[in-house]
């Protein structure tokens, strides 16, 4: 795989300092039982990097020191961790919104029986991943087969009372989509491709849910290495500055979140992460979650590089989707399909 850092790490992007940290990103490991060409964390079924139990411990501590209310958990596939049950229900227990990243199709792997009914159960924000309503283009960016499965799981958890009424729900079930684009482009405005993952999911396969996220592909891991091998890595990057929005810079995700990997290691984002770019935490040089229970992050300046105009090319770009989902992005891939092309 080719390294991304040296071609991102010197850059003019602006300076940013974090706001009142609300947000605990937790990635529980790398193990996956998808190997997807876009992600950004190079995850799948080989890789055995998983947070322990100690660290998960850690986790529910930090929660309640810093009162913090949002647990976003992630991975890989967060419910391979054999900690995932639990940190939840304690979590939960303390009254911590949580959130599972969830691949849909990780809801019929062998061993996960009940696993829907358990975040129904707990009232866990499932935020879903379907980068397409084609089985053709879902089949090619992950796998055979992983179209049918995960229109399976999107089932199985309206059957539940996932995505039902307004946004949030009253049942407390919200089910989110996340929306992918499947070349080096920018995704399309979120407001009209929701409507249209809105109107054929229904149409199609009586499925409903309450909101679709579109996120931008950052050139970094597989993606970056891909558009490296292809030639295309400076050209992609210079639709991203290009796109560039400074309005988007007030709400990007890292201004009130904090990423921890499975070590206990702190990030400002998912993808420095990935990158290996820890955070800045009392001069620390690379913060442990530990160090929450007694430091404070509010007012720490945040590692930034030439990817970080991923979250704010366009309608800007965050683990909730667009920032901004009122204009237009330039090079952005269509929102609607040819019919023949969609269910094929």
């Amino acid at each position: 795989m080719h390294p991304t850092l040296p071609l991102l790490a010197v850059t003019d992007f602006p300076p940013l300092v974090r706001d009142r940290l609300t947000t605990l990103q937790v990635n529980l490991g790398y193990r996956c039982n998808q190997s997807c060409l876009h992600c950004h964390v190079n995850a799948g079924p080989t890789r055995t990097e998983m947070m322990d139990g100690d660290t998960v411990d850690l986790v529910l501590d930090v929660l309640r020191a810093r009162r913090i209310r949002t647990l976003d958990l992630t991975g890989g596939a967060p419910e391979l961790n054999p900690h995932f049950r639990r940190l939840v229900q304690a979590a939960r227990a303390d009254g911590v919104q949580v959130i599972d990243r969830c691949n849909l199709t990780i809801l019929s792997e062998p061993g996960q029986q009940g696993l829907a009914t358990f975040l129904a159960a707990h009232q866990v924000e499932v935020i879903a991943s379907l980068p397409c309503y084609s089985v053709a283009n879902v089949d090619r960016q992950r796998g055979e087969g992983v179209f049918d499965r995960s229109i399976a799981g999107l089932r199985e958890l309206n059957a539940l009372g996932y995505g039902e009424g307004d946004n949030p729900p009253s049942s407390g079930l919200t089910l989110n989509l996340v929306y992918n684009p499947q070349a080096a482009v920018l995704p399309p405005p979120q407001g009209a491709l929701e409507a249209d993952y809105k109107r054929e999911l229904a149409l199609h396969f009586g499925i409903r849910f309450n909101r679709l996220y579109t996120l931008t592909n950052m050139p970094i891991q597989r993606f970056g290495s891909t558009l490296v091998s292809k030639g295309t890595f400076q050209s992609y990057l210079r639709l991203l500055k290009e796109a560039y929005r400074p309005e988007n810079l007030g709400t990007v995700m890292c201004n009130s979140m904090l990423s921890v990997d499975r070590q206990g290691d702190l990030y400002d984002c998912d993808f420095n992460q990935m990158l290996d770019l820890p955070a800045r935490l009392n001069d620390r040089d690379r913060p442990h979650l530990r160090d929450l229970l007694t430091a404070e992050a509010t007012g720490e300046s945040i590692r930034v590089a030439d990817h970080c105009y991923g979250c704010t090319a366009g309608q800007g770009s965050s683990c909730g989707g667009a920032l901004d989902a009122t204009p237009t992005a330039p090079d952005s891939e269509p929102v609607s399909m040819p019919v023949s092309m969609k269910f094929a």
